[in-house]
């Protein structure tokens, strides 16, 4: 940890935070938020339970985890207890999304297999986060470290039910980092051969770990946004279905191809609730077809129901050539149906590849009907979020948490320019109290 964040490794942080609070703000009416408003008293615990609510909390792809519903409960919480700045705040958080994304990352496809990574790996960052904070030295972060191995967990099992679980995911990993740091501040010892050591995390929980990898660069320079309310795995196919459409070219039936891990979470031809919804690519591309723009308002019952007869014309299947590119690239390919009167050899358009130098051509066309090819989607540190993107982001989600729009400019404020964290405790107390 003797390496210290820089102002633009600050900046990163700052757009990270403010996509955390967009997604906050979003929640803020779910059941999971009257819940946590009964059992909760404490603001930044209620706050821990909502950033994933929407699924539109940010993701590291290689690691498969979404760092910022972790890291900033506890993050925020650390610097509430020390009453600290802004500044030391984000360096927490730069530090934690380091941890929690380094750890991550070296956890293989049997892991993935069985346990929810932000779970798993987030232990790791919300204790790193808030050893910064405190202050902790090399000896003190190791034993927070350790004790976050030794208690980790999270079962995929809750995505076969329609439970809150995977917001309970983030929030104790957040949590549970925050505790563990105030332990180790007092002396409280760990095991630091807890990834690698006999009987430790990785022989338990992982087959083949990868290396870990630590670049000249803080990782969380490699972390994604999220533009739709959707699991990342659909992203894809969106954005290709988006492109589509804007050249007036998206006709159903189409087919997806797309990567092995995009089917096995959202291969969901009939969901049934929101949260199926949200995690079933054929009603993913549904919603574009219908002209709508995958906001959460179009995974809800109504429209689950709306879009039952085009749903039933997206048909969905694994592609090697993008499955060989995953988990570094989350690839899709939409291909159209010939128009009427189209079909045969030449008798369609073939859509250029986008990007052609980050996303070369793969296969050839579907004979008659328009295509498109992406490796990336919008978001990606390859084709970065721009500051429209996340200010529509901002504004769609206040707006669909009850909020008035001066509140995404107060979100702005606080989030890119702030400080001081009282204002930005003082903004969450407003949203969830």
């Amino acid at each position: 940890m003797a390496r210290s964040p820089n102002e633009s490794d600050r900046a990163r942080a700052r757009l990270h935070l403010l996509d955390w609070l967009a997604c906050v703000a979003g929640a803020r009416q779910s059941p999971v938020a009257a819940v946590a408003r009964m059992a909760e008293p404490d603001i930044l615990t209620r706050a821990a339970l909502l950033g994933n609510v929407l699924e539109m909390d940010d993701v590291h792809r290689t690691a498969l985890l979404h760092p910022g519903p972790v890291i900033w409960p506890s993050a925020l919480s650390a610097a509430r207890q020390e009453k600290c700045d802004m500044d030391a705040m984000l360096d927490g958080a730069v530090r934690g999304y380091e941890a929690m994304i380094a750890v991550g990352a070296t956890f293989d496809a049997h892991h993935y297999a069985h346990f929810h990574p932000t779970s798993t790996a987030g232990g790791f960052g919300g204790a790193a986060a808030a050893a910064s904070i405190f202050g902790l030295d090399e000896s003190a972060t190791g034993w927070a470290l350790g004790n976050a191995a030794s208690v980790t967990g999270g079962l995929w099992r809750m995505r076969h039910e329609d439970v809150m679980t995977k917001a309970m995911h983030a929030a104790r990993a957040a949590l549970e980092g925050l505790w563990i740091a105030r332990l180790a501040r007092q002396g409280f010892t760990g095991p630091v051969a807890a990834l690698e050591g006999e009987q430790g995390l990785y022989a338990a929980m992982v087959r083949e770990p990868k290396p870990m990898v630590l670049g000249e660069d803080w990782l969380i320079h490699a972390v994604s946004f999220k533009p739709w309310a959707a699991c990342r795995h659909a992203h894809a196919a969106i954005d290709c279905a988006m492109e589509l459409r804007a050249r007036g070219a998206l006709t159903l039936p189409v087919t997806v191809e797309t990567y092995a891990d995009a089917l096995k979470f959202c291969d969901r031809p009939h969901p049934a609730t929101e949260l199926d919804a949200k995690f079933s690519i054929q009603h993913a591309v549904a919603v574009i077809a219908d002209g709508r723009n995958a906001t959460p308002e179009d995974f809800t019952p109504e429209a689950i129901a709306a879009l039952a007869d085009k749903r039933a014309l997206v048909t969905v299947r694994e592609t090697a050539e993008f499955t060989d590119r995953y988990p570094e690239h989350f690839g899709a390919r939409v291909l159209c149906a010939p128009l009427p009167g189209q079909g045969g050899a030449g008798g369609g358009s073939t859509a250029p590849t986008l990007h052609p130098a980050a996303n070369p051509p793969l296969t050839p066309p579907l004979q008659g009907g328009e295509q498109v090819t992406l490796i990336d989607t919008r978001g990606d540190p390859e084709r970065p979020a721009s500051p429209q993107m996340l200010r529509a982001k901002l504004d769609s989600l206040v707006r669909w948490g009850g909020l008035k729009p001066v509140e995404a400019d107060r979100a702005e404020e606080i989030a890119l320019n702030g400080t001081s964290i009282g204002p930005l405790l003082a903004l969450l107390e407003d949203w969830l109290e």
